[in-house]
C-alpha cells in the first residue's frame, strides 16, 4: 500500500507540473495582459506596473519565478485587487465553497443512491421510468439554466427563497439543488446500472437459493459490489462540489473560489486564475487518490498492485 501511494503522489507531481506549465501557456498566449484595458492610464504607468510585477521579463524567467513562488506556498499578488494575494483569495473562498460543497455532497448522497437503488429494484415498472426520466433531466439541463428556473420561480415570482450570499440556511436551498442536480441525476443512473448487472450474478441466485430475504440479498450481497463504479466517479465529483461551481457561485453571488475566478477571467488576472487552478488540481488529485484507497478497502478482490 506504501509503494502504490508514493508512486501516485510521484505521478501527481508530475501531473502537476505540466498542468502549471499549460495553464501559464494558455494565460500568456491570450492577446493583451492584465493591465491592458486599464482605461485612462498612460503607456508609460502601465509599462511601469508591468516591470513591477516583472511583466516585462521574458516567459521561461517569468514561469520559473512563478514555479518558485509556488514551491514556497505563494500563488503571487493580485493584478487587479492592489495589496491583495491569491492565498488571501483561497483562504477567503475555500472555507466558503467548502461549506456550500459538503451541504451538496449530503444532498447528492442522500437523493442519488437510493434513487438508483429503486430504480433498479423496480426495473422496468413505473417507478424506474419515472426516476430515470427525472435523471435523464437533470443530466441534460445545465446548472446555470437550473439556477435560472430556479431564482424565477422561488424568487421572482413566490419570494419564497433569497437569490444571494449564504446568510442563512435558506439561501443554502437553491444553490446547492443547482449545483447538485447533474450529480444526483449521473450517480442515480450509474447506481441503478451498477445494480441490475450485479443482481444478475450467480452468487446473487445461489444468495436466493439458500433462502435469504430480497432484503439481505440487496443490503449483504449486492449493494456493496454495486457501489465501486459508484465509488470512482464519486471522488472527481465531490472535489468538484467542494471547492464550488463557477457558474453557481457567480449567479447567486456566493464569494467563493468560484466567484473569484470567473472575476480574474474576465478582468485577466494572470495568477488569481492560475492559483484557484492550481489549487483545484490538486484537490482533485487528491481525491481521485483517497478513492482509490478507499475502493481497494471496499473489495478485497482489487489488489493495490493491480
Amino acid at each position: 500500500m506504501v509503494k502504490f501511494i508514493l508512486k501516485r503522489l510521484g505521478m501527481m507531481l508530475i501531473a502537476m507540473f505540466m498542468i502549471i506549465l499549460f495553464t501559464f501557456i494558455i494565460m500568456h498566449a491570450v492577446p493583451g495582459g492584465p493591465f491592458t484595458n486599464t482605461k485612462g492610464v498612460p503607456e508609460e504607468v502601465i509599462a511601469a506596473m508591468e516591470e513591477k510585477f516583472g511583466l516585462d521579463q521574458p516567459y521561461y524567467v517569468q514561469f520559473f519565478s512563478y514555479l518558485g513562488g509556488i514551491l514556497h506556498g505563494d500563488f503571487g499578488p493580485s493584478y487587479k485587487y492592489t495589496g491583495q494575494t491569491v492565498n488571501e483569495f483561497i483562504a477567503s473562498g475555500a472555507p466558503v465553497s467548502a461549506r456550500l460543497g459538503g451541504v451538496t455532497v449530503i444532498f447528492v448522497l442522500i437523493a442519488a443512491i437510493p434513487m438508483g437503488i429503486l430504480a433498479a429494484l423496480k426495473n422496468g415498472k413505473w417507478q424506474d421510468m419515472m426516476l430515470m426520466a427525472l435523471a435523464t433531466i437533470g443530466v441534460t439541463i445545465p446548472s446555470f439554466v437550473i439556477a435560472s428556473l430556479l431564482i424565477y420561480a422561488f424568487s421572482y415570482k413566490l419570494n419564497w427563497l433569497p437569490t444571494y450570499g449564504l446568510d442563512n440556511w435558506q439561501s443554502y436551498i437553491l444553490p446547492v439543488i443547482a449545483m447538485g442536480g447533474y450529480s444526483i441525476s449521473y450517480l442515480a443512473r450509474l447506481m441503478r446500472s451498477s445494480l441490475l448487472e450485479v443482481m444478475g450474478q450467480d452468487y446473487i441466485r445461489t444468495a436466493r437459493a439458500k433462502g435469504l430475504t430480497e432484503f439481505a440479498v440487496v443490503t449483504r450481497h449486492a449493494l456493496r459490489n454495486a457501489l465501486i463504479p459508484v465509488i470512482t466517479v464519486l471522488g472527481p465529483t465531490i472535489a468538484g462540489l467542494l471547492t464550488g461551481s463557477f457558474v453557481v457561485e457567480k449567479i447567486f453571488a456566493i464569494p467563493g473560489l468560484g466567484y473569484y475566478f470567473v472575476n480574474s477571467v474576465s478582468q485577466r488576472d494572470y495568477t488569481t486564475i492560475m492559483g484557484v487552478t492550481i489549487f483545484y488540481a490538486a484537490f482533485l488529485m487528491a481525491m481521485v487518490l483517497l478513492v482509490d484507497v478507499f475502493y481497494c478497502m471496499i473489495d478485497p478482490r482489487i489488489k493495490f498492485e493491480s
